[in-house]
């Protein structure tokens, strides 16, 4: 089981019973959605998948007036192992998944530097200011959210100050000449031809661990 709104059902009804709808509103307010990818429309489908696998089990089924019938469900001993062996292996074990900048590094050749700059510059600012919102988030939660339920903001905080840093870093090698291979990146989007030595190394690919 892949879908990380499981966990996150898991982990929201280990305090109490809740109903489909409930969890969403608990999940919600508690911006799940910004730490981990769900996709709501799919809730009620992964809530049915932890009851037929005997992670969640349903305490009552009623219908009030005419609301839709509601279903409140509990999380059984299975589910809290489940739950915990999950949190388990995402906080030891190192995982290679990649971001849509790491897609778009990979094709950047395919742009001349002259245009690939100014993007890293737009980048880079819009990271500046993601940052410094992210800081003054930070301290304002900090000062009535215990820091237990800070750390992915905090996390989340620290890679994208590190991911400024680098394209900063990048940018001083572009701007100051200094990036290996420059000149021929240049000479290929001017000429439409690959060094040799580079059109073989395109072919062949990179080495793969």
């Amino acid at each position: 089981m892949g879908n990380l709104l499981a966990l996150a059902v898991l982990t929201v009804v280990v305090q109490r019973p809740m109903h489909p709808y409930e969890m969403a509103s608990v999940l919600r307010a508690r911006g799940k959605d910004q730490d981990m990818p769900i996709k709501w429309g799919s809730l009620y489908t992964v809530v049915r998948n932890l009851e037929k696998h005997g992670l969640l089990e349903v305490v009552e089924s009623g219908r009030q007036g005419a609301r839709p019938e509601r279903t409140v469900y509990r999380i059984t001993e299975a589910g809290r192992g489940e739950a915990d062996d999950w949190t388990r292996e995402l906080l030891s074990t190192p995982r290679h998944e990649p971001s849509a900048f790491e897609s778009g590094l990979s094709v950047m050749g395919g742009l001349g530097p002259g245009e690939v700059v100014p993007l890293l510059r737009q980048r880079l600012g819009l990271l500046e200011e993601q940052i410094e919102t992210g800081r003054r988030a930070l301290e304002e939660e900090r000062a009535e959210v215990p820091r237990l339920f800070l750390v992915e903001s905090e996390y989340a905080l620290a890679m994208r100050e590190a991911e400024a840093a680098w394209v900063r870093s990048l940018l001083a090698e572009l701007d100051g000449g200094t990036f290996p291979g420059l000149a021929e990146w240049q000479a290929y989007h001017r000429t439409g031809e690959l060094p040799p030595d580079l059109a073989d190394l395109a072919d062949r690919g990179r080495p793969t661990d």
